[in-house]
């Protein structure tokens, strides 16, 4: 329904929250023949980006919202569309730091320009860090005459023994990893392909186009062009939303918001119960109903920004990872359970690849929600992702207060 059929610029949180479930692809029925790259690029059109995270508890991070949309797909897929490249089948996406670590469309690089410049001695220089150049230069010569090379690969071929960093910031990486890091902040190498998920490192300009290498864009309208992707993934969204996306700034979002209000490709508009304005995107649509289940990974554009999940969906989710295990609440890696529209559960989840087993040590449910009815689809939905993982057996730990009914729904294919 388009919004400017409702007549008003007070919304529900309801349809505030169909709207951003919508934008972000999940009002798209899943597709009936096996997905394709062409499949692929369209999540991207709605994600903008993929957040890229080096826990495998279940499954590394990017390919999970994929999934989420579309249903089970050939993870092979996506890694030829992010570390390979031929002229038949080109590079789609490219690394870099967009919300966090991020694979975004290749033709977005140039956006990110004015953030290499910033990082020129790496996302932490602000600390005080700057890169040694000296080492700078011997690691892009040796990137040069060899290629693509992972921080150990080109210490050795320099003859580097060198100390690992003792400090936080440099998370006990080599001083030969940091400046291959700070390289890649600063636009001056790139990751060509990753090999049991570590980076080989390469010169930009042989990874990407020379028309994408070439394009020089103003930070204004790089920004502007942010806040309106940003603006699109959402939907609808605070400025606080739209600036997190990207990992922007107030003084930068603010401006850019005030040009497109006064252009009419935003909308302000009021949602019950936010204690901010809310900015609609010209071509959002609220949908009638949202249905289907999906799991989703805690770094899910959806969810990722635990503000606006918790205004969205009245849905309170940490990442415990790194929370001692006798203190977490929920679990290691716990995926939230998306169905109909509303987040209703929540269940912790690991993949033993060694015995084939998806774990499920803990399940949650939403308070209010009807057990049965959960358990059912959170059941479909983990066999399902047992089956794309190629895991033979699901077992259900004693954890939570929904892991009774969802024992019993998986009884068939619990490991005795």
């Amino acid at each position: 329904m388009p919004i400017s059929s409702r007549g008003s610029a007070v919304l529900t949180v309801a349809a505030a929250r169909r709207i951003a479930l919508g934008a972000q692809g999940f009002a798209t029925a899943r597709p009936s023949a096996p997905p394709t790259r062409r499949t692929l690029a369209k999540v991207l059109d709605n994600t903008k980006l993929l957040q890229i995270d080096s826990v495998s508890a279940v499954v590394r991070a990017h390919y999970a919202p994929v999934f989420s949309r579309i249903g089970a797909y050939d993870r092979a897929l996506l890694d030829e569309m992010s570390w390979s490249d031929s002229a038949r089948r080109p590079r789609k996406l490219v690394e870099y730091w967009a919300h966090e670590a991020a694979l975004l469309p290749v033709q977005d690089w140039p956006l990110m320009r004015w953030r290499m410049v910033k990082y020129r001695h790496g996302r932490w220089a602000g600390l005080g860090r700057h890169r040694d150049e000296k080492l700078a230069d011997e690691v892009l010569s040796v990137v040069r005459e060899f290629g693509p090379s992972t921080a150990g690969e080109i210490e050795k071929h320099l003859e580097l023994d060198r100390p690992r960093a003792k400090d936080n910031w440099g998370w006990n990486y080599s001083e030969t990893k940091v400046v291959c890091e700070q390289l890649f902040a600063s636009g001056e190498l790139s990751v060509p392909k990753r090999v049991g998920f570590q980076r080989h490192y390469d010169l930009t300009e042989r990874v990407l186009p020379a028309e994408v290498c070439g394009r020089e864009l103003d930070e204004a309208d790089a920004i502007r062009e942010l806040v309106r992707r940003a603006a699109s993934a959402h939907g609808i969204g605070t400025e606080t939303d739209l600036r997190d996306y990207y990992r922007l700034s107030r003084v930068q979002t603010e401006p850019v918001i005030a040009e497109l209000l006064a252009a009419g490709e935003l909308e302000q508009v009021t949602v019950e119960g936010w204690d901010k304005p809310a900015y609609l995107h010209a071509t959002a649509r609220v949908p009638r109903r949202i249905t289907g289940a999906a799991l989703l990974c805690p770094f899910d554009p959806l969810i990722f920004f635990r503000a606006r999940t918790e205004r969205l969906f009245d849905f309170h989710y940490r990442i415990e990872i790194y929370t001692p295990e006798h203190k977490r609440v929920h679990g290691y890696y716990v995926f939230p359970f998306l169905l109909d529209g509303e987040i209703v559960g929540r269940v912790d989840l690991r993949a033993d690849r060694t015995t084939g087993v998806l774990r499920v040590p803990g399940a949650f449910a939403e308070p209010g929600r009807g057990m049965t009815y959960v358990a059912s689809e959170l059941a479909a939905a983990l066999r399902e992702m047992a089956d794309w993982l190629e895991l033979d057996t699901l077992e259900v730990g004693d954890r939570g207060d929904l892991a009774p009914a969802l024992r019993r729904e998986l009884s068939p294919r619990l490991r005795v």
